[in-house]
């Protein structure tokens, strides 16, 4: 299978890396970002291009790892071909490639990307889905080569997954960079919450995260409630911590 790329960002950076190990050539990279391509491709060993009209149309897979909002500004640039166009957004729907090709799909992986840590994506959920049952099968063969765990989802239950991941992953880690900040700002190390966040994180392969709730807001400790919104100058994140804390309580009593 040859495959074009389609962006030089995080999803397509661990992407392009996982996929030089397996069976699928990657003939193109194409991004604007001159700096990004560049890096990219150079790893990869692959040619590049910084004009969308100089892509290659004799690839088998065109892989859309771009910005959600930067797909429909892509997507009309490049000619219809014979290949089979994917995108990679949790949010955005199969569909909104209908109209300028006849093949398409998603392959969503559901993990976060940062260019300078590596990650396996073997055991990454990847979530499938294309408009026709050929390409539906050829989808899971080509996700199955990155990852053992390749589900088949539709737009509709995609939009929730994406929502959920959300709330799991950024805005827990919106979460830590708070905690970090006002650790700094009394001079305290922030790694002294790495055990706390990494038993957290262990926690719930064990228990329902219901279940490993603690803490004042889930007891309903008015005295401890009360004397850390004092401590808290900022007014959003009196705001933060005064939401979750009655979201955590309402939940506890459910």
């Amino acid at each position: 299978m040859k495959a074009v790329i389609i962006g030089a960002g995080n999803v397509a950076t661990h992407l392009s890396l996982a996929l030089q190990k397996t069976s699928v050539s990657i003939i193109q990279i194409y991004s604007r970002s001159e700096k990004g391509v560049c890096a990219l491709a150079n790893r990869l060993g692959a040619d590049r291009t910084t004009r969308i009209h100089e892509i290659s149309l004799e690839a088998d897979l065109y892989l859309f790892a771009v910005k959600d909002d930067a797909l429909q500004e892509v997507i009309p640039q490049i000619p219809a071909n014979k290949g089979l166009w994917v995108h990679t957004a949790g949010s955005v729907p199969m569909d909104i490639f209908k109209g300028y090709v006849g093949r398409y799909g998603v392959v969503y992986p559901l993990q976060t990307f940062s260019k300078d840590r590596d990650i396996d994506l073997r055991t990454a959920p990847f979530f499938i889905e294309a408009c026709l049952p050929d390409d539906e099968r050829l989808l899971v063969e080509f996700a199955g080569k990155l990852s053992s765990n390749v589900q088949i989802l539709s737009s509709e239950k995609r939009k929730y997954l994406h929502l959920s991941a959300v709330f799991a992953c950024n805005f827990s880690n919106h979460m830590y960079a708070i905690a970090c900040k006002l650790l700094e700002e009394q001079r305290i190390p922030p790694d002294v919450l790495l055990p706390l966040i990494d038993e957290t994180a262990a926690k719930i392969h064990a228990l329902a995260p219901q279940k490993a709730q603690t803490g004042p807001a889930v007891r309903y400790d008015l005295n401890v409630l009360s004397l850390q919104m004092e401590l808290l100058t900022d007014p959003v994140m009196k705001e933060i911590y005064q939401l979750i804390s009655k979201n955590i309580y309402k939940e506890a009593r459910l």
